[in-house]
């Protein structure tokens, strides 16, 4: 006999297949995914992805996006059924989040020959910050630059050619996605500091409330279970702690 499906994955998965965003860089981290030689992604999120869909037993199809913005809207308008971002207040108006796999923290990383050495230094006039259009990671860096000159692109790549380039001077990103992307660029260094501390959590269209107790139930096994834990390993990515278990109420 045909076990039933678990609350909630027919208003999670509505066409039958589970559709999962991702978002795609030159470097993996707790959020970005890389592409394979047969352009398919391969992560953290992607294994999560998988699991959940294998959990609840349908088929899994990932939208690859060049970043986080297109994927909250994506999601908003229902044609991705579940995703990972990084939670800020303008995307909590747009998706709903599930419990937090990841918390990360923003800073720069500046280009080889600069005399930027503190978050102080880069709010100066004359510098130039870049980061990826409509995420936490921007909004956060724009509202806290008073002097510099920041502007956003697409994707991580743009933002790297140009500061490879010496187009820029800054790029702002979450610090686990940087080292990988500082290999790249001999001369370049990471700011200690950080101007942003936030949480990366899974997210759902607005208003499926079944959907969302049944994420919550999935994160929150995956943190506890070692399902995260494995997916961070299996990603390279040994030194990224896992977030701690959702408070519970009552």
């Amino acid at each position: 006999m045909e076990r039933p499906a678990p609350p909630g994955q027919n208003e999670l998965a509505p066409t039958g297949t589970l559709r999962v965003g991702v978002v795609s860089a030159p470097a993996a981290s707790a959020l970005y995914t890389v592409k394979d030689a047969n352009g398919q992604a391969r992560g953290v999120t992607v294994d999560l992805g998988t699991e959940l869909a294998r959990q609840l037993r349908v088929p899994v199809s990932f939208i690859i996006a060049p970043n986080t913005g297109e994927l909250t809207e994506a999601t908003a308008t229902g044609s991705i059924d579940v995703t990972f971002l990084p939670v800020d207040e303008e995307r909590k108006r747009q998706v709903d989040f599930g419990p937090a796999y990841y918390v990360f923290e923003s800073t720069y990383l500046i280009r080889a020959g600069s005399d930027i050495k503190t978050l102080a230094d880069v709010d100066r006039p004359g510098i130039r910050v870049i980061g990826i259009t409509n995420t936490a990671t921007i909004r956060s860096a724009g509202s806290s630059l008073k002097n510099a000159t920041i502007t956003s692109v697409s994707s991580v790549d743009e933002a790297m050619e140009r500061l490879r380039s010496g187009k820029v001077d800054a790029f702002a990103l979450g610090r686990d996605a940087l080292p990988p992307l500082a290999a790249r660029l001999p001369g370049s260094r990471i700011l200690e500091e950080s101007f942003l501390r936030g949480e990366v959590a899974i997210a759902i269209p607005k208003n499926r409330p079944s959907a969302h107790a049944l994420v919550t139930r999935f994160m929150e096994n995956a943190k506890s279970s070692g399902i995260v834990r494995h997916a961070f390993d299996d990603a390279g990515l040994k030194d990224l702690v896992v977030a701690p278990p959702a408070l519970r109420q009552g």
